[in-house]
């Protein structure tokens, strides 16, 4: 068992240490409480976590976040997308390491971490918070693991709530309005009709063409990092097959003309086609002319005392994925269809994703048992006929 003592320091204060042996039976001990209470509760908790096993060796908590951050993210460079470890880095060294990388990790308190996430949510959106967050709470989770602090005083601050925006859909109509005005128009349809995302589209190979069975196996996926584009897998990490419809297959198949299997099915066969610019690319400038006709076909419509036509939202080319999911749904497809099609990890997400377009499902869920009931309490009522009738 470790003892309590007091001493006085140079300027006649009275303090007390602890001292006590650690679980390899080296003696040390601890100096500065200003009550014994404090020394008391504080050998109590040191003489519990040797018999419990989770001791925490106060030296050790002097190892600055910082250079266990380091650690951290570089465990994760090889094991991650190059596009999810970026975000994970940006936000170490925007958000987490100005306030806490040169802080040692036992001295970081709770109530510190929720004034921090508190004033980043004041004027940062939920997102960004949440990933800050989650960087600073996983060095933390190193920490314990390796007996640096007894426990992670990140988890459990409040959090803000990320709010799903609204997902804007297409009709058919507008998709090939869209499609017409563009630079691109396969590429416009076939995002629409297929659901895949950019990189996975523009990953393509002429040898990843199915043209009997109007499918594409979607192998690659090709993501801008840093101005670089990186070839890998796809967000999944597992291929799938992905149908389209027959009135692409005459477009694809002019794609495919003139190239070899492995040149790549969109631009010109050698170079991936990148994001275009959000502001000034070829899909936004399709966008914009779309809706300058929609603004005068209205003012029109409005001059001649018409009703007018509803208008296109504004989209980004990763919406052509929300159209995609619509359009199938409104077809009929089940849920587990639209999974494979998107290539979401499970049916859940796909659900969670995109919950508004199944509604009709609950309002048929409620026609087809008052149907039922109808059926069954009309059979209740009506009166059996007298044998030998």
């Amino acid at each position: 068992m470790g003892s309590v003592h007091a001493y006085e320091t140079k300027a006649g204060k009275k303090l007390y240490r602890i001292v006590y042996r650690r679980p390899d039976h080296k003696q040390t001990q601890e100096r500065g409480f200003t009550r014994r209470r404090d020394a008391e509760l504080r050998l109590a908790e040191v003489e519990l976590g040797k018999a419990k096993g989770d001791y925490v060796n106060p030296a050790d908590a002097r190892e600055d976040v910082a250079s266990i951050a380091t650690a951290w993210l570089r465990a994760r460079e090889h094991v991650m997308k190059p596009s999810s470890y970026q975000a994970l880095k940006g936000s170490w060294e925007t958000h987490v390491q100005p306030r806490w990388g040169a802080r040692k990790v036992g001295s970081l308190k709770h109530s510190e971490v929720q004034d921090w996430v508190s004033e980043l949510a004041r004027n940062k959106a939920a997102t960004t918070v949440l990933r800050a967050h989650g960087v600073l709470a996983a060095v933390l989770d190193v920490a314990v693991k390796d007996r640096r602090v007894s426990r992670n005083v990140a988890r459990g601050v409040a959090l803000p709530r990320k709010v799903p925006k609204p997902k804007p859909y297409l009709t058919h109509r507008q998709v090939q309005t869209l499609a017409d005005a563009s630079a691109h128009p396969t590429l416009v349809l076939f995002l629409a009709y297929t659901g895949l995302r950019w990189g996975e589209a523009t990953g393509l190979r002429v040898k990843h063409v199915d043209a009997l069975r109007r499918r594409v196996n979607v192998e690659e996926n090709a993501v801008l990092v840093g101005g670089v584009i990186h070839i890998g897998t796809p967000k999944t990490h597992e291929a799938r097959s992905v149908p389209y419809p027959e009135f692409l297959a005459l477009p694809i198949a002019k794609l495919c003309e003139g190239k070899s299997r492995d040149e790549l099915l969109f631009g010109d066969g050698l170079v991936h086609m990148r994001l275009p610019n959000s502001v000034r690319g070829w899909f936004a400038g399709a966008v914009n002319r779309v809706l300058e006709l929609e603004a005068k076909a209205a003012a029109d419509a409005k001059a001649r005392g018409e009703e007018e036509p509803a208008r296109m939202p504004r989209v980004t080319p990763h919406d052509l994925r929300h159209t995609a999911a619509s359009l199938a749904i409104s077809s009929g497809a089940n849920v587990k269809a639209v999974q494979r099609m998107l290539g979401h990890a499970s049916a859940s997400m796909t659900l969670d994703t995109y919950a508004d377009l199944f509604d009709d499902d609950l309002d048929g869920v409620a026609i087809a048992l008052d149907q039922a009931r109808r059926a069954a309490v009309v059979a209740e009522v009506l009166p059996r006929g007298r044998s030998g009738e």
